[in-house]
């Protein structure tokens, strides 16, 4: 097979219990990565890489496979996520199975469309390279930020020639933590997603939102309901 989604969601979760799998808008979290991966045209097969049985079973509901559990070395809070990815691709070679490719999908970017992927894709092979990351722009740009020291004094805090209006400042880009592809030779070889042939995929601000608070949960929510009231008329 050419190219294997991997949906990284392990159960253990500091800040919110349970979070890839609590239900956003009637469907737990990790199902809306799924779904939209599944549609994609690009990816042959997908998979979850969790610790739980739970979650196993709810990834099949969706039409993932989880064909085998996430080892306890890889399921702690300070695992390395090239681990995570390289397990996986070892334990399918267990079983017969190569891939080309590989795409690392977080299920915290629920609002990550198949178009996303679908895009992600066409550049990844329109530039024949060795990964696509995904990114967007910064909220706000890093040239108007700053450290404060301990008084509260604001001298030095902007450098004078970053005193210009906001769009008149450079655009900066941040890794948005939604789409990883790579080349399983390049993964294995570099053990990262970043080398000289890597390119970035931007996307939406809203279409970026990563899950990791209560007040994103609400946000997504809003987003979701949004978009069905829009899909409807």
């Amino acid at each position: 097979m050419h190219t294997l989604g991997i949906v990284t969601a392990r159960s253990g979760s500091k800040g919110i219990k349970d979070k890839n799998i609590r239900k956003l808008s009637g469907k737990p979290l990790m199902a809306y990565t799924i779904e939209s991966s599944v549609k994609c045209q690009y990816i042959d097969k997908v998979m979850v890489s969790t610790d739980s049985d739970v979650y196993a079973d709810i990834a099949r509901d969706y039409g993932a496979d989880v064909p085998f559990l996430r080892s306890e070395r890889n399921s702690t809070d300070i695992a390395n996520s090239i681990d995570v990815l390289l397990e996986v691709l070892e334990e399918y070679q267990k079983r017969g199975m190569e891939f080309e490719n590989i795409v690392s999908l977080q299920p915290t970017s629920p609002l990550r469309t198949c178009r996303n992927l679908d895009e992600a894709f066409r550049l990844f092979y329109d530039k024949e390279a060795d990964s696509v990351v995904s990114v967007c722009e910064c909220e706000y740009s890093p040239l108007l930020c700053g450290i404060l020291s301990d008084d509260l004094n604001m001298s030095g805090f902007i450098r004078e020639e970053n005193l210009k209006r906001r769009q008149d400042l450079a655009k900066y880009y941040r890794l948005n933590g939604a789409i990883y592809i790579s080349k399983v030779s390049k993964l294995r070889q570099l053990k990262s997603f970043y080398g000289e042939r890597s390119y970035a995929y931007i996307m939406g601000q809203k279409e970026s939102i990563d899950i990791d608070t209560e007040l994103d949960f609400e946000y997504a929510e809003f987003l979701l309901k949004n978009r069905e009231v829009k899909d409807n008329v």
